[in-house]
């Protein structure tokens, strides 16, 4: 059994108590440490290693966005990092999925969904909540548009264009298939192809850069998968 290796960074130390012990009953997770600021979880993260941050954004000292775009600019491969939030409409979390960060998780989130999201971003899913992201973005949309977007500058099929709006939609792979009739191996190659295009590093980069650019906009992906849930990307 492969064991997924957390490190958990909150000023809070209540906060953390919580997701250790959380994480820690479970037989395929293990919280290696604890970081009270981003300054501490730099050193952490090289020494420890881990799969997995957990991340507090609203920090005193080196705050959590800065923590995330200094972890994901480091050398080797980074760790996968989730947002940990009190507010999910916070231009912190915004800022740190732009950044690179995998997803975002609230801190009054369930501890199933606590596991359910630390396992997915490690799996190499992203995670976010579509309607959050909707309503974040709204206020954005079309800031890249001046010459033409990064999403007209990618130069898209229009396959991997259909891909990108279900994927705003908060849709897996397989439902991706199953909406365009394609095998979920033919969806992760236009996935992978569009992220190229895009340069980045994730879904959850893809998907803020088809908003930013007016590819998709807040209104005509009002249909999203989970309105108040969060599902893999």
């Amino acid at each position: 059994m492969t064991v997924i290796k957390v490190l958990l960074v909150d000023d809070e130390e209540l906060i953390r108590f919580g997701l250790r012990a959380v994480l820690d009953a479970q037989p395929d997770l293990d919280v290696v440490g604890e970081a009270a600021d981003g300054a501490e979880a730099l050193g952490l993260v090289r020494t420890l290693r881990p799969d997995v941050v957990l991340m507090d954004v609203r920090m005193p000292g080196l705050d959590g966005l800065a923590a995330t775009r200094a972890i994901l600019r480091g050398p080797g491969r980074p760790p996968k990092i989730l947002v940990v939030t009190t507010f999910e409409a916070d231009d912190y979390v915004y800022e740190a999925l732009r950044a690179g960060a995998d997803g975002f998780l609230l801190k009054r989130s369930r501890p199933a969904e606590v596991v359910q999201a630390v396992r997915l971003v490690a799996a190499g899913e992203s995670l976010l909540f579509p309607a959050t992201i909707r309503r974040l973005a709204a206020a954005r949309s079309g800031r890249d548009r001046a010459d033409g977007g990064a999403v007209a500058r990618a130069g898209l099929t229009a396959r991997e264009g259909e891909v990108l709006r279900l994927m705003a939609r908060g849709l897996s792979n397989a439902e991706i298939g199953g909406r365009l009739h394609l095998g979920v191996q033919t969806v992760k190659t236009h996935v992978s192809s569009l992220l190229g295009k895009l340069g980045a590093r994730d879904r959850t980069q893809a998907v803020i850069a088809a908003y930013e650019s007016g590819f998709v906009t807040p209104e005509s992906e009002s249909e999203s998968k989970s309105e108040s849930g969060f599902g893999p990307l």
